[in-house]
């Protein structure tokens, strides 16, 4: 006996239900699906902004916190020749300003004892030709810059000040007239060069027509700080239209040679620090120093995401 087999089929009213529903899920389920995808865009763009200005901020502050601090200075480039343009951070701010300056100490060098930050003053050899840095070792001084600065300098490049002796002044060599620096008695940082035989001795480098120099006249302390570089962080290759520019670090020059960190020849170092960075802001509060860096990213068509990070730095 052969069964009848019967076939079902959908009716109208259920056919209808189910291209609603299939229509229902395909619009929420594509814009769930742009929203699950544009969520993860921005949660991607804001861990790499984060990311990389965090780093950019504790990577300056890090290097400011062996400035000098009397010796910091900034530039407004809009304002015209670089050599000339330049004012202490500690007698106001620009907010146009777009690059910041100042000397570092050698901090490497003092903590592996190569120089002691120490001076006999009463010392019977501790003269105007020469002063006497007790326990120092000035040719493991001079090998550890040549290290850091890749062989482009010695410690005949290099300078000290005496802490808590300063002038009214605030000669540092920013304006790169090196002749400034043959009447030492006038600066507040002192070229030097590596005494021949004795490894504690610091004699003064030569003047500007080479002929010897001396340390008359220099309002001199016991205790002293050694530098060998200045650094510049300068925000350049702004694009007025994106309002975004690239942040690069200069250093291994040494303004009391009449160097600046835009010199092209003498071996200054440049490194990109961050890209894309819309604003770089410094300003000063007495012996701190606050540091803020703000980027964005265009990624997404038509949107700008943006973050700013900042650091106090004593």
């Amino acid at each position: 006996m052969i069964k009848n087999q019967q076939h079902k089929a959908f009716t109208l009213l259920e056919l209808v239900f189910v291209i609603v529903i299939m229509g229902i899920l395909a619009k929420f389920g594509v814009e769930f699906l742009a929203q699950a995808y544009r969520s993860f865009i921005f949660s991607k763009i804001n861990s790499e902004l984060q990311s990389n200005s965090t780093y950019t901020v504790e990577f300056i502050t890090k290097r400011l916190e062996h400035r000098i601090k009397q010796s910091v200075v900034y530039r407004n480039l809009a304002l015209g020749n670089s050599d000339i343009n330049f004012r202490s951070l500690y007698s106001g701010t620009d907010a146009n300003a777009s690059v910041l300056e100042w000397i570092s100490t050698d901090s490497e060098g003092y903590r592996n004892d190569n120089w002691s930050g120490v001076i006999d003053l009463n010392g019977t050899i501790t003269n105007a030709n020469q002063i006497t840095s007790l326990v120092s070792n000035t040719t493991n001084t001079n090998n550890l810059i040549k290290i850091l600065s890749d062989n482009n300098s010695t410690i005949d490049d290099a300078s000290i000040y005496f802490i808590g002796s300063f002038t009214a002044n605030n000669e540092w060599g920013w304006d790169g007239n090196i002749a400034k620096f043959d009447t030492l008695a006038n600066m507040d940082i002192y070229p030097i060069n590596k005494h021949a035989t004795d490894t504690s001795l610091f004699i003064p480098a030569p003047k500007s027509d080479a002929t010897p120099n001396t340390f008359n006249g220099v309002n001199a302390s016991e205790y002293y700080k050694l530098s060998w570089t200045a650094y510049a962080v300068s925000l350049e290759n702004f694009d007025t239209i994106k309002n975004m520019g690239n942040l690069y670090l200069y250093y291994n020059y040494q303004p009391w040679k009449g160097e600046q960190y835009d010199d092209a020849g003498v071996g200054v170092n440049k490194v990109l620090l961050m890209n894309n960075v819309s604003s770089f802001q410094f300003r000063n509060a007495g012996s701190l120093m606050k540091i803020q860096i703000c980027t964005k990213s265009t990624l997404v068509a038509n949107e700008e995401y943006s973050i700013c990070k900042e650091k106090t730095v004593y």
